[in-house]
Formats: C-alpha cells, structure tokens, sequence
C-alpha cells in the first residue's frame, strides 16, 4: 500500500492551478504536482545527477507555474 504526505501550497497557487488543470487529464492539484516531481526525478537520475543550467530550466519552469517566487 502507498503511503503519502500533504504538502502544502498557497491557496491562490492551487486555485491558479485548479484554472489550469481544467480540460486536461490532470484531475486534481495532487496529480499535477505528482507528475511534475516525477517527471524532475526521473530527469535527474537518468542524467546521473541535474547540470547547474538544467536546474536552473526548472526553476525557471517551477516559477512560471507558479510553485516558486
């Protein structure tokens, strides 16, 4: 059985998010942000670890979705 953990985001993020979701097969807050850290582990172990530009694509990418600032 999978056990998980809450991580908390603000709520203008999830609403923002709940926007952009909408059409898509994402059904939820949840699976998106499952499937971006998914996608950015998966990255990182097959590359044997992220480039500093790399990250830094991410970071980029994490901040226009809003998950950073």
């Amino acid at each position: 059985m999978t056990e998980y953990t809450t991580v908390s985001i603000p709520k203008d993020l999830a609403d923002r998010v709940d926007e952009t979701i909408e059409g898509t097969s994402f059904s939820s807050t949840s699976d998106l942000v499952r499937f971006l850290l998914r996608s950015i582990v998966i990255q990182h172990q097959r590359s044997d670890g992220l480039s500093e530009a790399e990250f830094d694509e991410i970071t980029n990418q994490l901040r226009d979705l809003g998950y950073l600032e």
